[in-house]
């Protein structure tokens, strides 16, 4: 059976993914979770989801994906193994050194790579599995064809339903730098979700310019199983219980073959967002952009008409009191509105809004479905037989194990205990789900007061359940044993830029702005090591042109880490870029690159004690914060002007340059409204992509000048912690 994987964000919701069908679900603790704003579990109520889980063969994934910084290393490996001993069924990381570390440690530990390791070729999948990973969760942006070949390296798991992230898995840095809270740390505050106005002909007005439409791929959820995808996942741990409980009886009735049209209404009505997408694995659609709607947009269901001052929404289906819902006008949203009473056309709405003749209605809150969702309680049957003669210990079986009560019976003087009696005690099951049936129930009437059978119901229910859900885990947490000791520091300059023509730099990164430019061109001049910027995300036609292109340089940097095993193909020494997000020593020791940047999310003393003689810390200029792997401009490719640079501005004025380059499609980057002018204890990195004067930053972080030569700029994380 295909797996269904279900969101968990607190225990109402594990629930409804039990009760609807899931066979498995993933949640998060307190701490450690890239969704640190929903409930998440502690160490105690896990251990009691795990049971009721495993109660019902429902498998756990504790999802412990965020940036683990060198402080925190002893916690998260603690952590992590105490939750493995108490019944988690797989790890879910992001840190794919530190998922290695834990491997070679423990090897009964089952480890997931996150969609935030950015996985979405071989490169990446053949990476997981050399270190010993069994499952990679793939880039939401990964494509069909990808899927295909992935699925032959390792288990796959796919996202099929629920909110999609703007920018490529694992390479959002925009609520860091622009808010402070880190995206990679679990307190993404989603500015993509704010409207935005872009400097282009029809979208100069202010939208939700970054805002993308939530996933659903439906039918082709059969394409993703042909493709060999394992696991198929629903994503909102943020999201209510009837949410959950929609999501799972819809995939699950598609992938059964028994699915009706109500299945997809069900879903639409408990949370949609821009009338859903396809996603990216299968190309961008026209509903890829959710640029007039932000938030849940539920299902149309009639059209307003005003009679005599009321608003009445024309519709033959039945609403009540507690239901409510949006209304859009031309596609914009004008207002909320709620049930007030029932009418011979249909219902009139209650809303402090103004609205017209043909004003559309889209219910947001079904009270009687949601209801309905989560009536259902999935129950263990059990076949009860019960013996209880005098002379002897009483004999309950549950089925088919045994248990006995603690002494011997006496033969009753008075009152004798009747078959009756037991089944009424036994019949009541506590908090345990089960649905009790009886066998033969026997008794030759002994003496047992009510309080000694309740006694011995509730000893037997408790070992049976205790058995059923055991965790058989036991390891021991590894103790930390890298630790950084001062060294040699390296003192070299590398700059990341589009024309090394010329650079006073140690290393030049080659940053293409096109994949079919004349390199020899673009690095004339040029004394230094050269290195081929490969972004986060390649698929596999473009990994083959930059196989030609590495050849012409001395090695290539990757944000992505598909990087480690395309350089060992290459024969090619490897930078690592700051997409690797490495940020401890761990990361540090194992990460088997020539250079190393440090995450850009470290504070110059984080830095500063993991760095050797090899690492390098973004000290000056450009600020990555997104990766976009669509067209923001809804791929209007007829009417495009090409351009390599836009600005994207937000509702306070700040402006953010959004930069074009092109692979086998164009691709975009969006850089931070301030620039950076920070300093480094290590080697320094600096991104000149969008500096038309490489050379001066250069000059400016060696006289110490950057501040007065950027004016417009940010210390970023160097002196502040980002959380």
């Amino acid at each position: 059976m295909s797996e269904i994987l279900a969101p968990a964000g607190d225990k109402n919701s594990v629930f409804a993914a039990v009760n609807a069908g899931a066979n498995a679900i993933y949640l998060g603790l307190k701490e450690y979770s890239a969704r640190s704003s929903a409930e998440n579990f502690d160490y105690e109520n896990f251990e009691e989801i795990s049971k009721y889980c495993r109660a019902f063969g429902v498998k756990v994934y504790v999802a412990m994906n965020t940036l683990v910084k060198d402080g925190e290393l002893e916690g998260f490996i603690s952590s992590a193994v105490n939750v493995w001993n108490k019944g988690a069924d797989a790890i879910i990381l992001s840190d794919i050194f530190l998922g290695k570390y834990l491997k070679s440690n423990c090897p009964q530990m089952v480890l997931h790579l996150s969609t935030q390791a950015g996985v979405c070729n071989v490169y990446g999948a053949r990476l997981a599995k050399e270190y010993g990973f069994d499952r990679v969760i793939l880039a939401r942006e990964t494509a069909i064809e990808d899927v295909e070949k992935i699925a032959e390296i390792i288990e796959t798991e796919v996202f099929v339903q629920g909110a999609l992230c703007t920018c490529f898995s694992g390479q959002c840095y925009l609520s860091s730098f622009a808010g402070g809270n880190s995206g990679n740390r679990g307190k993404c505050k989603q500015p993509c979700r704010k409207k935005y106005s872009i400097d282009r002909d029809g979208f100069e007005e202010c939208a939700y310019r970054l805002s993308l439409s939530d996933l659903s791929v439906g039918e082709c959820v059969e394409r993703l199983k042909s493709a060999g995808v394992a696991s198929f996942k629903i994503e909102g741990r943020m999201r209510r219980p009837e949410y959950v409980a929609a999501a799972v009886k819809y995939y699950r009735n598609l992938l059964d073959g028994c699915t009706s049209q109500s299945d997809l209404s069900n879903l639409k009505r408990t949370f949609n967002r821009g009338n859903y997408t396809k996603g990216l694995a299968f190309g961008q659609d026209k509903s890829f952009i959710s640029s007039q709607i932000q938030g849940h947009i539920g299902e149309f269901v009639g059209v307003i008409k005003v009679e005599n001052g009321k608003f009445v929404c024309q519709t033959r289906q039945k609403f009540t009191k507690g239901d409510g819902f949006k209304i859009l006008r031309s596609g914009i949203e004008i207002g909320g509105a709620a049930y007030l009473c029932e009418t011979k056309s249909g219902f009139v709405l209650s809303t402090k809004a103004r609205l017209k003749n043909g004003d559309k209605v889209f219910i947001t809150t079904d009270t009687m479905l949601n209801a309905r969702l989560l009536s259902y309680e999935r129950k263990l049957p059990l076949l009860v037989e019960v013996s209880c003669f005098a002379g002897k210990k009483a004999e309950i079986t549950i089925n088919g194990k045994v248990f006995t009560g603690e002494k011997p019976l006496d033969g009753a003087q008075t009152r004798p205990l009747t078959v009756g009696e037991i089944k009424g005690a036994f019949k009541k099951v506590d908090k345990y789900p089960f649905e009790v049936s009886f066998g033969k129930v026997q008794t030759d009437g002994v003496f047992m007061p009510a309080s000694e059978l309740n006694a011995l119901r509730r000893n037997a229910y408790k070992n049976f359940y205790d058995n059923l859900t055991e965790s058989f885990h036991n390891v021991i947490a590894p103790q930390c044993n890298f630790s950084h000791k001062s060294g040699v520091k390296n003192a070299k300059i590398a700059a990341i830029c589009t024309n090394l023509c010329d650079l006073d730099a140690d290393i030049g990164i080659l940053k293409l702005s096109d994949f079919n430019s004349d390199v020899f061109t673009l690095t004339k001049g040029f004394k230094g090591e050269k290195f081929l910027f490969l972004p986060p995300y390649l698929i596999g036609k473009e990994i083959e042109e930059v196989k030609k292109l590495a050849l012409n340089f001395d090695g290539v940097y990757s944000d992505g880490l598909y990087g480690i095993e395309l350089s060992k193909e290459l024969k090619k020494p490897l930078f690592a870029g700051t997409g690797f997000n490495i940020s401890n020593c761990i990361d540090v020791e194992l990460c088997n690159a020539k250079y190393i940047s440090l995450s850009k999310e470290l504070t110059l003393s984080e830095a500063d004690k993991i760095s050797t003689a090899n690492t390098f810390y973004l000290a000056a200029g450009d600020i990555k914060v997104m990766d976009l792997i669509y067209c923001p401009f809804e791929r209007k490719c007829q009417s495009c002007d090409k351009r390599r640079e836009y600005t994207l501005t937000d509702e306070n004025g700040r402006k953010f340059p959004l930069r074009r380059y092109k692979t086998c499609a164009c691709r975009f980057e969006l850089y931070n409204c301030a620039s950076l002018a920070a300093s480094s204890n290590t080697g320094a990195l600096l991104d000149c992509t969008l500096q038309n004067t490489p050379n001066g930053l250069i000059n400016a972080l060696k006289k110490g000048t950057l501040r007065e030569y950027l004016k417009n700029y940010t210390r970023g994380h160097s002196e502040l912690s980002v959380f």
